[in-house]
Order: structure tokens, then sequence, then C-alpha cells
């Protein structure tokens, strides 16, 4: 059978940047054991199969593959997904804000839809789950060898290193600053030894302030255990990202802001839009969102 799939580039206002995303919106008659395969052949980040809710009240059901693993939440396949469904009408949405709910593995993500002038501007993500803070027993020097960078190049505070996860864990390492950011590279020997034996398939690394879009934050983020060497924009990882900003920053009680850059040392740059409803030191809600483009529309031929 032909099913038809579209891809678009999430996290950005312009086609070729951002993170790439395939998305099939009809997927109940694409065979469950072929998923994989398809994101495999697409190789991109993440590819998601949409689905039929199983409540009713709820928009789709969404499972979402990267090139080795399903995966329960991602945030760049919920934005990139909410904003195909509204822009193509798959889910009727009016002018201004829209309120709809994708069910992930994680459970379910309610998603902010604005529409301007019948075009659809801006989407964003609600955790589904806040972030956890998971001891991961990592060493600075561990994550220095797997990052290739100097033990001095990274920060040393009172929160790191440590993992969060809103659905998907994330090894977290501030850097001293951009340009250190900048001169990672993946050292695969070193991330196998160091950090994957602790079941760590995930390490994002970032650095206070901005290089392209003046942004607060500026990040990366490897994880070739899923088949990913390095990911231009990832949703998931800046929701969790904010329980290491507000234990490192401890912001007044209200919502905190951030802008995430990334995908630039990759010639794909993205950005972010990070809140977090914050009282007391205390995580109450966390929301991403961002802009996106939709690239191509074909279909693909599944036995």
């Amino acid at each position: 059978m032909k099913h038809r799939f579209f891809t678009l580039d999430v996290f950005t206002d312009r086609a070729f940047g951002g993170n790439q995303l395939a998305v099939f919106p009809e997927a109940a008659t694409v065979p469950a054991e072929r998923m994989q395969d398809i994101a495999r052949e697409f190789n991109f980040s993440e590819t998601v199969f949409v689905l039929p809710p199983e409540d009713p009240a709820h928009a789709r059901r969404l499972r979402i593959f990267t090139p080795g693993a399903e995966l329960p939440f991602a945030g760049h396949p919920t934005v990139g997904t909410a904003h195909l469904l509204a822009a193509t009408g798959a889910v009727p949405t009016v002018e201004g804000d829209n309120s709809l709910v994708l069910e992930e593995g994680v459970g379910p993500v309610r998603v902010s839809v604005r529409k301007e002038r019948g075009v659809v501007t801006f989407v964003q993500l609600s955790v589904a789950k806040l972030p956890e803070r998971l001891e991961s027993g990592h060493t600075l020097d561990g994550i220095a060898e797997a990052l290739s960078l100097s033990r001095e190049d990274l920060a040393e505070d009172d929160v790191g290193p440590v993992a969060y996860s809103c659905g998907v864990p994330f090894l977290f390492a501030r850097l001293r600053d951009v340009a250190a950011v900048g001169r990672a590279e993946l050292n695969y020997a070193a991330w196998k030894r160091s950090l994957a034996r602790r079941g760590t398939n995930e390490v994002f690394f970032f650095a206070e302030g901005g290089r392209l879009h003046g942004a607060d934050i500026h990040g990366r983020m490897f994880a070739p255990g899923l088949g990913v060497f390095e990911d231009p924009a990832t949703g998931s990882a800046v929701a969790a990202l904010a329980g290491y900003l507000v234990a490192l920053q401890k912001p007044a009680d209200g919502t905190a802001k951030w802008t995430v850059e990334q995908g630039i040392e990759m010639g794909r740059a993205s950005l972010l839009h990070l809140e977090a409803d914050v009282r007391g030191g205390m995580i109450f809600a966390v929301r991403v969102g961002g802009r996106s483009v939709v690239v191509t529309e074909g279909t693909m031929e599944v036995a």
C-alpha cells in the first residue's frame, strides 16, 4: 500500500533549518512491524505515525520512532505533528489559540496551536510529566572525555552532572562558555566506556549565552545509542533542562522563561522557547514551543 507522508523542519521559521521530521498523518494502515524500518529509512531524528486516539476527546495518538528505538515522548515530533494537523485541516482550528491533546507513551500531552490570518504561527506543548531528577553517577572527567573536551571546559556547580527526565532521561552537563560547546566532538569509544554503561543514551550539554539568536542558552545533544549522533533541536531535552535551570538559577515565583538555541554547529539553527511555572523553588508546569515549516509531501509504498 502507498502511505502519504510529510516532512517538516521544526523549531525554525525557514526551510532547511531546525530539526527534520517525517509524519505519516493517516498511519492506521501502516504495518506496526514496519514503523521502525520506515524511521530507519528516513534516518531523521524522529518519524511520527499518527493514529486514531484511544480517548475520543483527544485529537490523535502518536507513535514516535528514532532510527534506533521507539520513544514515549519527544518534543519536536509533538510540536511538528500538531503544526501539520492544524495546517492541513486534519484537526479543525480557529483564529487565535487552540488547544488539543495528543496521546503519547508518556500520557496525554496538551498542545496549544496559534493561528494568525489562517496560518499556524506557533505551537507549544505542556509536558505530561514534570522534570524528574535522576542521580546519574557520572563524573565530570567521564563527560569531558566523551565530549573530547578538557576537564576545565566543564563548569562546576551544585546541580550537575545530573540527569533529568520528562519521559526520556537526559544527562545534562553545563560548560564554561559557548565556545566550549562548539568545540565538543563525540568520542564514541569514550561514550561507550563512560556514559552508555551507566544507562545514558542522551547527553545534552550547554552554556549560558547565545551565538546567533541572542538566546539565553546555547546547547547541543548527542544520542548515539538511539541512532542520533547529534540532534539539531531536542524539545524533550529542553523541557527536562527546566529542572536543571530552576535548581541552578533559583528564579522567583512566577513563570521563568528562556530561549534555547541548538543545531548551529550542524548548520540547522533552531530556536526553542522554554517556560516553567515555579513556586517556592518547585516546578508546577513546563512548556516548550516554537515554529515549524512544512517542506515536502509524498507517498511511500510499504509491503
